[in-house]
């Protein structure tokens, strides 16, 4: 039951609002752990946290068939994502399992929406109408920052 209840309580803090957090969080006191250079690399704000855009891949109104379009598209897709990563933007990204028409997701490390749909419109699938994009404000850890550096050391192949 405590287990349910800490989860719970964790659950509203990563999805409260970052004025709440902040109006919640009490006087700063940093940890012993705190690195103030990697903090600020990251982009973090005083709980270790920064905004970023949720984007989900929905199925788009106009697939492409299956053959070399398609497999030329696909490409375009991984080299954008990897490209996104290589510049800072993209944190995180990944498949869903189709439910819903929901393919994959991105999280972009970016303040605002707009400046998301900017580069989310840069990807074939979206171009193509393949798949088309829903947006979210997120606030979560800068620490998502380093997911990339991290894959890279454990991914034996590239896309």
């Amino acid at each position: 039951m405590k287990r349910i209840a800490v989860l719970a309580a964790l659950l509203v803090v990563w999805s409260a609002p970052p004025s709440l957090v902040h109006a919640q969080a009490g006087p700063a006191t940093p940890s012993a752990a705190y690195d103030e250079t990697l903090a600020r690399s990251l982009g973090a704000d005083e709980l270790g946290m920064r905004p970023y855009v949720l984007v989900i891949l929905k199925t788009g109104p106009t697939p492409v068939p299956p053959g070399a379009e398609r497999d030329a598209m696909f490409r375009g897709h991984f080299a954008n994502i990897n490209r996104l990563a290589a510049e800072g933007v993209l944190a995180v990204a990944g498949p869903l399992d189709g439910v819903d028409g929901r393919r994959g997701l991105f999280i972009l490390a970016l303040p605002d929406v707009e400046q998301a749909r900017k580069h989310v419109a840069t990807d074939p699938v979206i171009a193509n109408g393949e798949m088309v994009a829903e947006y979210h404000r997120y606030y979560g850890s800068a620490a998502l920052m380093l997911v990339r550096d991290a894959h890279d050391k454990i991914a034996k192949k590239k896309f």
